[in-house]
This record gives structure tokens, C-alpha cells and sequence, in this order.
């Protein structure tokens, strides 16, 4: 049984009140606590270890050995501030070890005291100095561009069979280690898909492939695409001052591909050495880029397919299934990215990346 702390002061106060006497406290104590007379009551060892405790400390309990709770002291709070401000990428663990405090205590000072956050980095493609003119002035071009010119963003990705694997959430509970491993092929089947798109509509995909399997993509490969794939689909479409946008990828500015692609877009070819520079090393302006190919990989592999195709029917069908709402909201998101672009002197779109706008 517990003795509550108002018990052990009676019981102690009763002990020099009745001439140290064991038996008397004990009858005191009963008497005070309406206690039977078969009831529980405190035994000697009990009151004399009680009254040991309030002659050493001046207190009936006494406090629990241990090192005192100064962790989160002033001292420390600053010491941990000043730690984290000059080296604010090292982990918490390595700014504990350092301070020489514990892991829990860094992390309780960091979030309760201090207040900070542990946010993550985000990765960007590095821009060279020269890049942010290029930049500046591709976005002021593209800006200005004819009100009712229809741009076609194009570009390619390869999408494995074995999908992305998020170690973080990889994990088997079990009381025992059960030693399981996620066996991943050194080179993974998979497939290279092309997409065209615009504000009225995808043209895609295409699969550069041959007897069935990826192949990467040539300069030949690229100009039969576009005749035979491309030009056509754009033709049923029946839309009017179409421009064609691409990266600098080498079988894109090869000399067959510009060749077949000024022909068809005279005026109206946007990329490296053409009517419109693409600036290079700006996938956070290429609407493929910045939305197409996360959001298709947010959705092919939903259902795990064991198969290419079934991998290319589900990337077919989530392309049909993309609404031309937000195919315009993509744009408007584009012209927005184009405008912080120059705001920002060419740099990287921090408040999109952020989210603040």
C-alpha cells in the first residue's frame, strides 16, 4: 500500500509527539484516520524510515536517486540555439552527441523550447550563372507570345516496370528480425514514353521501343516519331498556330530532327537553336516536366503491374483520362512559373517550390 504524503507527515509529527514511541503513533494514527481495529496501519519500519527521511532532508519521502532534471536549462536552451544556427543541416542525433546531451532532450529543447522544425530540402537542377539570363529573357519571349498561339510541350521519360521503391516505408513488424529482403533488378524492364502536350489536349504516348523492348531515343527514331505519330494526330486535331516546344536533348537539335521540325513549325519551334530559345537546365518551367510524368507515376503503379503491357495500358489510360480543366490549369500554372522566372532574375522558382503564392 501507498502512504499518501498527509499519512507519512502525521505519522511523523505523531512519532515526536508521543516520546519516539512506535505503539503510541501507531494508536495515533488510527485514531486520526478512523481506521479499524484490524485495520492496516503503518508497520515500525515504515515510521522510522519516514522520520529518518524528514531529519536528512527535511521531507517524509524522500526523492528518487538520479541526476537532476537540468537538461532543458537556460544554459542548455542557448547552447543548443547557437548549435543549430551554425550547423543547421547536421542531424539531431550528431547536435546531441556534440552538446552531450541526449537524443530525447536535443529533440524536446528543439520543438518545445525553441520551436524549430525539421523541413526538408528541396532538389533542384544547379543553375550556372549564365543560365539566369537565358532564363530571364526565354520567359519575356514566351510571354509575349501571339494570345492565341497553341504551344505543344513535348518531351520523353522512361517509366520501370519495377516502379519507385520508398525505402522510409519499407518496413516487416515482427517480434524477431525476419531478415526479408526486397530483391530489385540491377536493370529494370521498362518503357520510353513521348507525350505532346497542350491546354486542348495530349498527343501521346508513343513508345520508343522495338521487338517490344526500350530503345533509347535517336535522332532517326525521333523524326519517325514525328512524322509518323506525331504530325498526323496533330492533323486530326485541326487546331491553328500550333508551336512546337522541345529541351536541347541531342537526338532533339540533331540536324534531321531541326530539319523535319522547322519544315512543319516555320517560325514557331521553341528550343535550343530555334525560332524561340528553350532555355537549357528548366524542367521547372516544361509543363511535362513539372506536372505530366509525377502525376502519371502517381497513378500507373497503383495496381502493380507485373508486366509492360500492362504498365503501357495503364500509362495509356491515365493520359485519356486527364480532363482538359486541367490541362488549363497546367498552363496558367506555366505562364505563373514564367512570370516568377523573371521576377526572380532568372533563379529558381523558390515561392512554387515553397508553396507561399
Amino acid at each position: 500500500m501507498e502512504w499518501t504524503k498527509v499519512e507519512r507527515a502525521f505519522a511523523v509529527e505523531a512519532f515526536f509527539s508521543n516520546g519516539h514511541s512506535i505503539i503510541a503513533t501507531q494508536r495515533a494514527f488510527r485514531t486520526r484516520f478512523n481506521i479499524a481495529p484490524r485495520g492496516r496501519v503503518p508497520d515500525r519500519r515504515s515510521i522510522v524510515s519516514w522520520v529518518a527521511n524528514f531529519r536528512e532532508i527535511g521531507d517524509v519521502k524522500k526523492k528518487k536517486p538520479g541526476l537532476p532534471r537540468t537538461a532543458r536549462s537556460p544554459q542548455n536552451i542557448d547552447m543548443v540555439r547557437r548549435s543549430v544556427i551554425q550547423s543547421p543541416l547536421r542531424s539531431a542525433r550528431k547536435h546531441a552527441a556534440a552538446l552531450g546531451l541526449s537524443d530525447r532532450s536535443l529533440r524536446r529543447i528543439l520543438h518545445e523550447e525553441l520551436k524549430f522544425h525539421p523541413y526538408k530540402l528541396a532538389i533542384v537542377q544547379t543553375l550556372n550563372p549564365r543560365d539566369f539570363d537565358a532564363r530571364e529573357t526565354a520567359c519575356e519571349s514566351l510571354l509575349d507570345m501571339p494570345h492565341d498561339a497553341l504551344v505543344f510541350f513535348s518531351d520523353e521519360a522512361h517509366f520501370h516496370l519495377s516502379g519507385c521503391v520508398n525505402k522510409q516505408n519499407m518496413r516487416y513488424w515482427s517480434p524477431d528480425n525476419p531478415r526479408q529482403l526486397h530483391e530489385k533488378p540491377l536493370h529494370s524492364q521498362r518503357v520510353t514514353v513521348w507525350c505532346a502536350l497542350s491546354r486542348v489536349g495530349i498527343i501521346g504516348p508513343w513508345f520508343f521501343e522495338e521487338n517490344e523492348r526500350a530503345v533509347s531515343v535517336t535522332s532517326d527514331r525521333y523524326v519517325r516519331m514525328i512524322q509518323e505519330f506525331f504530325l498526323p494526330a496533330l492533323n486530326e486535331m485541326d487546331v491553328g498556330n500550333v508551336w512546337f516546344q522541345q529541351d536541347d536533348a541531342t537526338a532533339h537539335t540533331a540536324q534531321g530532327s531541326m530539319a523535319i521540325l522547322r519544315q512543319h513549325f516555320p517560325t514557331r519551334l521553341i528550343s535550343l537553336r530555334g525560332d524561340l530559345q528553350w532555355p537549357a537546365r528548366s524542367p521547372d518551367l516544361a509543363p511535362c516536366d513539372f506536372f505530366l510524368w509525377g502525376y502519371l507515376k502517381s497513378l500507373v503503379y497503383n495496381d502493380r503491374p507485373r508486366t509492360l503491357p500492362h504498365l503501357k495500358n495503364n500509362i495509356r489510360q491515365a493520359i485519356a483520362n486527364i480532363p482538359i480543366d486541367m490541362l488549363e490549369r497546367v498552363e496558367r500554372n506555366y505562364r505563373i512559373r514564367l512570370t516568377q522566372c523573371i521576377e526572380n532574375n532568372g533563379r529558381h522558382l523558390s515561392d512554387i517550390i515553397f508553396k507561399t503564392t
